[in-house]
């Protein structure tokens, strides 16, 4: 597999692999939001449109890719709430011109209001039935969500690359190294199991529509803990939080039982997420759609605004874990 550049990936080009399978084009093509990957909304003419999905070439194996439609597939005959991509003659997966692709159903809705306890309750009860399959077997070939995969090789990237401005490089090394001093004793000492994850589980993933709550883009799926799936949904000051946990552990439990003792992960996640964030940007910048989407990355400014969070994130490490209560 090469790593074909996506600016070579033109509607036409789309439009002769999604037909290379034997479907028929009306000629509308239309990119959707999405920068890891490319996707767009594919016209049929004799149907309801579909999404083809475009893998970035070199970041997934085949092997990662079809683990995560296969997790997908057994969800969708659990009949849980998911899309998942379609099958043709047998596959899932597909090439074209050095692309490799998937297709998927569309299923139009909006992003769920968080702060509304019901809507969190009913996720509580998707994410359970999720995770309750997730424990089954882990992944085979996708990674795991640990310290080094998301903190140490995250730091190290952007200080080998020079992504940070001179004036604050001592300042994120310095910090970096007491972030990863702090997280190795909490991960250690915090006993999880690890399960398979949709990984990426933010309002922007899940579409709210009037037959259900879907959970979509499983593309970060991995192995990790619970929670991680979990604190992504929480927001406002720790009384409201804890509100909001409760109710998504009560539909959680419906399903699948969690182990509290892995709040205490919460900050630990939430610190490896800023980082390898930061160092996803950077690892990403070569590509054109990456600086127009993201115009303030790798200024002085936003380098010394994420110190700032991660300074407060050092001191949130030590405090008191949430509580469902």
């Amino acid at each position: 597999m090469t790593d074909t550049p996506f600016h070579t990936l033109n509607p036409d080009k789309v439009i002769d692999a999604v037909e290379s399978l034997g479907y028929l084009s009306d000629l509308r093509v239309f990119p959707l939001n999405s920068y890891e990957n490319r996707v767009y909304q594919f016209g049929l003419e004799d149907g309801e449109p579909i999404i083809a999905k475009f893998y970035r070439p070199a970041r997934w194996s085949d092997e990662q890719i079809l683990e995560e439609h296969e997790f997908s597939r057994a969800l969708a005959d659990l009949e849980i709430p998911i899309v998942a991509p379609l099958e043709r003659d047998g596959k899932t997966l597909f090439e074209f011109d050095d692309f490799r692709f998937a297709l998927y159903p569309r299923r139009g809705g909006h992003a769920p209001e968080l702060t509304d306890l019901d809507t969190l309750y009913r996720l509580g009860q998707q994410l359970g039935r999720l995770h309750e399959l997730g424990k089954a077997q882990p992944f085979s070939h996708r990674p795991s969500l640990n310290l080094q995969t998301f903190g140490i090789d995250s730091r190290d990237f952007l200080l080998a690359e020079d992504f940070i401005p001179g004036s604050l490089t001592e300042a994120y090394a310095t910090l970096s190294q007491h972030l990863i001093e702090a997280m190795e004793p909490i991960l250690a000492a915090t006993p999880f199991e690890t399960i398979r994850l949709h990984g990426d589980c933010h309002p922007g993933n899940i579409l709210l529509r009037p037959d259900s709550l879907y959970l979509v883009d499983l593309d970060d799926a991995r192995n990790g803990p619970a929670v991680q799936d979990i604190w992504m949904l929480l927001s406002g000051e720790r009384p409201q939080k804890q509100q909001q946990l409760g109710e998504i552990i009560a539909g959680y439990e419906e399903f699948c039982e969690f182990d509290n003792r892995e709040l205490a992960l919460v900050e630990t996640l939430r610190t490896l997420r800023l980082m390898h964030y930061a160092a996803w940007l950077a690892r990403r910048w070569q590509d054109p759609a990456f600086p127009m989407a993201f115009p303030w990355f790798n200024t002085e400014r936003y380098w010394a605004e994420h110190i700032l969070e991660l300074r407060e994130q050092l001191a949130a490490l030590s405090e008191p874990p949430l509580e469902i209560l």
